[in-house]
C-alpha cells in the first residue's frame, strides 16, 4: 500500500492506537483510555494512568505487549449500540462515557468496535486485517496532554507513535527523525546564537540576537524585492485594534478566544491584532478609486499575536508572536488571474533560492459544512473556478483540498518539500469576495458606477518565525552564502598577521560582505574547527606569505582543502556568489 494514500494511513494509524490502547490496559489495570486519532505520520493515544508515571524507558515494554496481543487481532466487528447500552459497557471509564453523551448529543451513532478481546466506543475506519496490516510500528514519546485539551481538566498521558504499510517505508521514517534531531531549530538557533526565549518575557515570544536579526531582515528585504518590481506599496498598521473593526470582517466569531484582550481606559474593548486584513481594508476604504487605479497593492511585514496554550507552543513552530510578510491585493474580477500570476510568480523565484521542490494545493471549502465559512454558495464556486482555471492555465496539476480553504475564501497553497522529505505548507494565495462586501469596498467603473471588488491574501512566507524554523533544519544551519549572518571570517596565523587580516576583512566589508575576525590565543586547528561549527561559508587564513603576495587560503565550509587566492580574486567571487544566490559556497 502506498504512503500516498492518506485515507490508508489514517485508518491504518488508528488501529495502531487502538492496539496501544489495549497494550496499556493490560500492562497497568485500572487505567482508562481516552482519544487515540491518527496524526502526521503518526498517532498518540491518551490514558488516564492515574498515580502511575510512565516514561520513555517503557515504551519497548509497551511494544512488545503489542507484538505479543497482534496476532489474536484478526477482524475489526462493529456494532451499534444505545446510549444506555454504551452507559453499561463503558461504565467504569468516565472518558468513553463523556464521549458517549456527547456523541449521542450531536445525532450521532453509537459504534462499538472489538478487534481481538478489546471492546471499545469508536467511529469506523480502520484496517481489515490488524494482524497482517499493524506488523510496522513504532512508539516514539510521551507527553502529557489536558483532556480535551483544555486545561481545567485532568492532565493525561499521551503516548505518540507511528505506524507505516511495509518495514521500508517505517525505517525511512525513523531515519528522517534522527536526522531531524541533528536539525533540530531550537538546538541549531542557540548553537549559532540566532534567537533565544526569556521566562520574563513570556513563552511563545522569541528575542532576535544580532545575527538572527540579519536572517529575518535578509528575507524580508528579498521578498520586497521581488514584490517592488510588480508595483506593490508599503503601508503600515498598528498592533492593535478595536473590536468593532473584527466583528465587522468576521474573525471575532471565528477568533475572539485566541486574541489577547485589552480594555482602555474608556472602557471600549480593543485586540492585539491576530492578521492584518481588516486594517488593510481600513486603507483601501480611505477615499474612493477609479478602475484606473485598481489594483491596489499593499505589502507590510508586521507583528501579529495569538493567544495560544504554553503546552502547545513548540520553538519558532508555534509562537504567540508571528511576523507575517503579508501584502493585500485589491483588484477587479476581471483582474484576478494576473495578480495571482503574479503573485505565483514570486512564490517560484523566492523557493527556487532555497532549493525546495515545492507542489501547488488548492484548497476549497467543505459544502458539507456551511456554518464554517463565509458568504454564499455561490460566491464560493465562483471564486473557486477561478483559482481552479488559473492553474490549468499554467500547466500546474494541483491536488484541491476539501474543507482545506480559509472561513472567508479558498487558496491556492504551496507545499514545499525540504532536504528531508518532509512537506511544509509555505507560501499562500487566497481569493476572498466576502471581505470587500462586508466592508463595502468598491471601485468607480467605466460608467462611473459603483462596482464591488475582489480581495486577495498573499503570503510568501508567511510567518517569518515558521518559515525560518523549516530553513535552519533543511540547511542543517549551513545557509547559502548570500543568507548566512556571516560570511567570510579571517583567521590571522599568528599575532604578527592581525594588520593584515584586519585588512582584508576592510577590503571584504568595503564590497558589502558580513566579515568576523577570531584573532584570540587559541590554536589555528581550533579557530578552524570553531568557525567550521558555527557553519561558516569561508574561512580565511591569512600568514606571510599571503601578507607578502596580498593573497587568502580559503577553505570552503565541510572541505579540508584550502585554495589560494589574490584577495581582489576572492572579493569578486564572493560577491559573484552571493548575488546569484547559489546555494553551495563555491569558489569558481
Amino acid at each position: 500500500m502506498s504512503q500516498t494514500n492518506q485515507e490508508y494511513l489514517d485508518h491504518l494509524r488508528h488501529s495502531a492506537a487502538h492496539l496501544l490502547a489495549k497494550a496499556v490496559l493490560e500492562l497497568w489495570p485500572g487505567s482508562h483510555n481516552a482519544i487515540g486519532p491518527s496524526i502526521d505520520n503518526g498517532f498518540y493515544q491518551d490514558f488516564d494512568m492515574g498515580e502511575v508515571k510512565i516514561s520513555e524507558a517503557d515504551l519497548p515494554q509497551i511494544e512488545a505487549k503489542m507484538r505479543q496481543l497482534l496476532p489474536q487481532w484478526q477482524k475489526f466487528t462493529f456494532k451499534e449500540v444505545s446510549l444506555q447500552a454504551a452507559k453499561k459497557l463503558f461504565r467504569h471509564n468516565p472518558y468513553k462515557l463523556a464521549m458517549a453523551e456527547e456523541f449521542a448529543k450531536g445525532g450521532k451513532k453509537l459504534m462499538t468496535n472489538d478487534p481481538g478481546n478489546f471492546l471499545d466506543l469508536c467511529k469506523m475506519g480502520h484496517v481489515a486485517n490488524p494482524a497482517e496490516e499493524l506488523k510496522h510500528f513504532k512508539l516514539l514519546s510521551v507527553a502529557g496532554a489536558y483532556w480535551r485539551g483544555d486545561e481545567k481538566n485532568k492532565m493525561l498521558t499521551r503516548i505518540y507513535g507511528t505506524a507505516w504499510p511495509s518495514q521500508k517505508e517505517l525505517e525511512r521514517y525513523l531515519w528522517q527523525l534522527e536526522e531531524a534531531k541533528k536539525r533540530d531549530h531550537k538546538v541549531l538557533g542557540k548553537k549559532l546564537d540566532l534567537f533565544c526565549f526569556s521566562n520574563l518575557v513570556g513563552p511563545g515570544l522569541p528575542l532576535w540576537t544580532p545575527k538572527g536579526t540579519i536572517l529575518r531582515n535578509l528575507l524580508d528585504d528579498f521578498v520586497w524585492e521581488l514584490r517592488k518590481v510588480r508595483g506593490y506599496e508599503k503601508v503600515e498598521i498598528p498592533h492593535l485594534t478595536k473590536k468593532d473593526l473584527y466583528v465587522k470582517s468576521g474573525h471575532w466569531d471565528k477568533f475572539k478566544n485566541e486574541l489577547f484582550h485589552i480594555k482602555s481606559q474608556e472602557g471600549y474593548e480593543s485586540a492585539l491584532k491576530p492578521m492584518n486584513c481588516p486594517h488593510h481594508t481600513q486603507i483601501f476604504a480611505r477615499r474612493p478609486f477609479s478602475y484606473r487605479e485598481m489594483p491596489q497593492r499593499y505589502a507590510t511585514t508586521t507583528m501579529v499575536y495569538r493567544d495560544e496554550q504554553s503546552g502547545e507552543l513548540s520553538g519558532l513552530t508555534r509562537v504567540e508572536s508571528i511576523t507575517q510578510d503579508d501584502s493585500h491585493v485589491f483588484c477587479r474580477e476581471n483582474q484576478i488571474k494576473a495578480e495571482a500570476n503574479s503573485a505565483w510568480d514570486i512564490a517560484d523565484a523566492f523557493y527556487k533560492a532555497f532549493g525546495f521542490k515545492v507542489q501547488v494545493r488548492l484548497s476549497l471549502h467543505d459544502p458539507n459544512n456551511p456554518k464554517a465559512y463565509l458568504g454564499e454558495p455561490h460566491t464560493w464556486h465562483k471564486a473557486e473556478s477561478s483559482l481552479r482555471e488559473l492553474a490549468h492555465e499554467r500547466g500546474v496539476k494541483v491536488k484541491e483540498a476539501v474543507g482545506e480553504a480559509a472561513f472567508y475564501g479558498p487558496k491556492i497553497d504551496f507545499m514545499a518539500s525540504d532536504s528531508l522529505g518532509r512537506q511544509w505548507q509555505v507560501a499562500t494565495i487566497q481569493l476572498d469576495f466576502n471581505m470587500p462586501e462586508r466592508f463595502n469596498l468598491n471601485c468607480v467603473n467605466e460608467k462611473g458606477r459603483k462596482e464591488s471588488i475582489v480581495m486577495m491574501h498573499i503570503a510568501i512566507m508567511g510567518s517569518i518565525e515558521r518559515f525560518l524554523a523549516i530553513i535552519i533544519e533543511h540547511f542543517g544551519g549551513a545557509f547559502p552564502t548570500w543568507l548566512s549572518p556571516v560570511q567570510a571570517k579571517v583567521l590571522p596565523i599568528s599575532q604578527n598577521h592581525h594588520t593584515y587580516a584586519n585588512k582584508v576583512a576592510s577590503k571584504l566589508k568595503a564590497s558589502g560582505l558580513r566579515v568576523e575576525i577570531d584573532d584570540t590565543n587559541q590554536s589555528l586547528p581550533k579557530r578552524v574547527k570553531l568557525s567550521q561549527e558555527q557553519k561558516i561559508p569561508y574561512v580565511v587564513v591569512v600568514g606571510d606569505r599571503e601578507a607578502k603576495e596580498n593573497t587568502v587560503s580559503v577553505r570552503l565550509r565541510g572541505k579540508k582543502d584550502q585554495t589560494t587566492l589574490s584577495l581582489s580574486d576572492f572579493t569578486q567571487k564572493l560577491s559573484t556568489q552571493i548575488a546569484s544566490k547559489a546555494l553551495s559556497p563555491s569558489l569558481t
